[in-house]
């Protein structure tokens, strides 16, 4: 594909994994360049823009729509709405990693995506969401994830706050939460989108029950979901090496990657 036939892509957000999609891009992803970036530090937006083999434009968010086909929202889970809204509205596609925060807004994704938007929705640091997809289209009888991090990766948490938990004190596994998916994104809102996105593929986040554990004995953050349904009952874990951003594993900017790049495959490997 030349690159006038392209699929111009926008980035909300420059931290981790925003400049991670963004190099990526800028190194080369067939059928894909990168067209815009909005930051919320001008400054650090030019600095890095500057770093990059290829001329692209600084714009503000509300502004990404009219230069892009597809925008990759990587930013505080705040500021979902402003940036998916305008994308949505232009009838084009935006790739959401704050899923949890898509739970505040359900009642009105319909609505914005009338004019032929679309949200989509990458695997991330999880795994089998193809597998949990397809058990969806029988009956699943339950699914259940337990999650594992470094304590470090939920300082900050508003749960974390509002318990008054010192983290990094702990010399053994402390259970954090134990519930549904749509409890646990309000109560980790920038850890455990994986959890959102397993619910809905699967049986949506009030079906949906995780266990969530600061554990100071591991390095990696750590999901294992277990699934039973009439199709297939099965179980898989995931050991996701931490971004620069400890709440984020490394995989996450892969797999929005993976995702861009099958936008103009010829052949595309999975359901």
């Amino acid at each position: 594909m030349s690159k006038r036939t392209s699929l111009r892509i926008g980035i909300a957000g420059l931290g981790a994994i925003g400049r991670s999609v963004a190099s990526r891009l800028d190194r080369g992803i067939p059928g894909c360049r990168l067209a815009a970036i909005a930051g919320r530090d001008p400054a650090r937006t030019a600095d890095f823009i500057a770093s990059l083999s290829q001329p692209v434009l600084s714009v503000a968010i509300a502004d990404l729509a009219e230069h892009c086909d597809i925008v990759v929202e990587c930013a505080p889970s705040a500021l979902l709405m402003s940036i998916i809204e305008p994308v949505l509205a232009a009838g084009k596609k935006v790739i959401v990693l704050s899923v949890g925060a898509l739970l505040e807004h359900m009642d009105r994704l319909d609505e914005l995506s009338s004019r032929g938007g679309q949200i989509l929705v990458p695997t991330g640091a999880l795994l089998g969401l193809d597998a949990v997809t397809a058990a969806a289209e029988g009956q699943i009888r339950s699914i259940r994830m337990i999650s594992r991090k470094p304590p470090i990766g939920f300082i900050g948490a508003p749960l974390v706050v509002e318990k008054n938990i010192d983290l990094m004190s702990l010399r053994e596994p402390l259970k954090l939460y134990e519930g549904t998916a749509r409890d646990a994104a309000k109560g980790f809102p920038a850890n455990l989108n994986v959890a959102i996105a397993l619910s809905l593929a699967g049986i949506g986040p009030d079906k949906t029950y995780l266990e969530v554990w600061a554990d100071p004995g591991v390095q990696k953050n750590t999901h294992r979901i277990e699934v039973d349904s009439d199709a297939a009952s099965f179980s898989m874990t995931i050991e996701n090496i931490p971004s620069e951003n400890p709440k984020t594993g490394l995989i996450t900017a892969q797999s929005v990657a993976a995702l861009l790049r099958k936008m103009s495959a010829p052949v595309r490997v999975g359901t």
